[in-house]
């Protein structure tokens, strides 16, 4: 699969700009553009959340129900947005993969092992620190990502 150029993972984009990328990017990979992978783009550029396919399709079912988006098309914009690294996603193994746009600012993410829910977080502290390690270990840190696992407060209350 071809790769865009930009670099998504690193600055906030309007949504325009990210609909002209996902046209080049299906132009290069000889797919064709339609409404179906629009509204899942957009989906994924409004919502707050971290969607699973299964979630997505639900939603746009509700929202769009004339329009005919099956889940196998949900999966495959998925993965090729995945691919070109205009979403992200947090893995959940056998319970499959939760999707973020990959144009927000740097974050990271406590988990909860039992109900699921994501929580985003930015600490200044912890960043300082992964580049410290990095340097001292002589190593070019490129990019990152922190996933905490345990269990939230509301599931420790039931």
């Amino acid at each position: 699969m071809s790769e865009i150029s930009t670099n998504f993972t690193e600055r906030t984009i309007e949504y325009e700009q990210l609909l002209l990328d996902f046209k080049v990017l299906l132009k290069n990979n000889n797919l064709k553009f339609t409404i179906q992978r629009e509204v899942i783009l957009e989906c994924l550029y409004n919502s707050d959340e971290h969607l699973t396919p299964e979630s997505l399709h639900n939603i746009l079912q509700n929202k769009y129900p004339d329009l005919k988006i099956g889940i196998a098309t949900v999966y495959r914009t998925l993965s090729l947005l995945e691919d070109s690294k205009i979403v992200t996603s947090l893995s959940f193994g056998a319970q499959g993969k939760k999707y973020e746009l990959g144009a927000k600012d740097h974050h990271d993410h406590l988990i909860c092992t039992e109900c699921g829910d994501i929580t985003e977080f930015v600490d200044d502290q912890i960043e300082k620190k992964q580049h410290q390690i990095a340097d001292k270990l002589g190593f070019k840190m490129l990019d990152h990502s922190m996933q905490i696992y345990g269990i939230c407060q509301s599931c420790q209350q039931k």
